[in-house]
């Protein structure tokens, strides 16, 4: 996660409990979590939807995954043990970083590569243009009071560091007062081209922005692709399709 706050903000802290550890900016939020006994599985509800591109497209090897923000690098373990992609990562706090490396198990594969800058910076320089195949937006401070980064121009950016065919996706706070702003500059940067998934428990909701071709999925063929997600992935791809089939006309899911 990202955070400009004080040096007491920046500083991570952890806690653990009933076998989970969790990440802290100093302060109750929880900023990400790990199963000590299988560093791997995701086990906050919401880093799970934040994979549910996996509906829409096969990962394609040759291509980057995308986060900005590390959190306890939960996503970054996941993508690392299940996709043979090149997973890139931009976090604010090199403490972050060096607090995942050192009690969430973060692994320093070659093909991992970690950029230390602000998540704004980073997507407005030209040089990432059409290098990512998915990028994972997961940008919060201490306070988990809204995306730190959530502008129309910032969405703009993200849109061109996708390649030409790609999927954002957004971790948000359905009931916060950013929400409405966050969907209105997302549906501006993508064409009207999203997807909520519904909001869980803890008041996160997951969109999926998309570039590139028209979808139109039949209804049976997603719930398949779904069938294949949750085996080959253990997520619970199932319960993400029968949430997205409310929306489709005639049999069909466009977006």
């Amino acid at each position: 996660m990202l955070s400009k706050h004080s040096v007491s903000h920046d500083m991570p802290t952890i806690s653990e409990s009933a076998g989970v550890r969790y990440l802290h900016f100093g302060t109750e939020w929880v900023q990400g979590a790990m199963w000590v006994a299988d560093p791997v599985e995701l086990v906050l509800e919401y880093t799970a939807q934040m994979m549910a591109w996996l509906l829409f497209l096969a990962p394609p090897r040759a291509q980057s995954v995308g986060t900005l923000g590390l959190g306890a690098g939960s996503l970054v373990r996941f993508c690392l043990k299940h996709l043979a992609n090149p997973v890139h990562v931009v976090e604010w706090s090199p403490l972050v970083t060096q607090a995942c490396r050192m009690y969430f198990k973060l692994p320093q594969p070659a093909r991992l590569h970690i950029d230390h800058q602000d998540a704004g910076l980073w997507v407005a320089d030209p040089r990432h243009i059409g290098q990512m195949a998915v990028l994972m937006l997961d940008l919060y401070d201490a306070d988990a009071r809204g995306p730190v980064r959530d502008s129309l121009e910032f969405y703009q950016h993200c849109h061109r560091v996708l390649t030409d065919v790609g999927v954002l996706t957004v971790n948000l706070f359905g009931a916060h007062e950013s929400y409405a702003r966050n969907i209105r500059n997302l549906s501006k940067a993508f064409g009207g081209r999203i997807l909520t998934l519904p909001q869980i428990d803890a008041g996160n909701q997951v969109v999926l922005a998309f570039k590139g071709p028209p979808i139109n999925v039949p209804v049976d063929q997603l719930l398949t692709r779904a069938e294949e997600v949750e085996s080959l992935y253990r997520l619970p791809a199932r319960r993400w399709a029968r949430a997205l089939i409310g929306r489709s006309q005639d049999g069909i899911l466009s977006v």
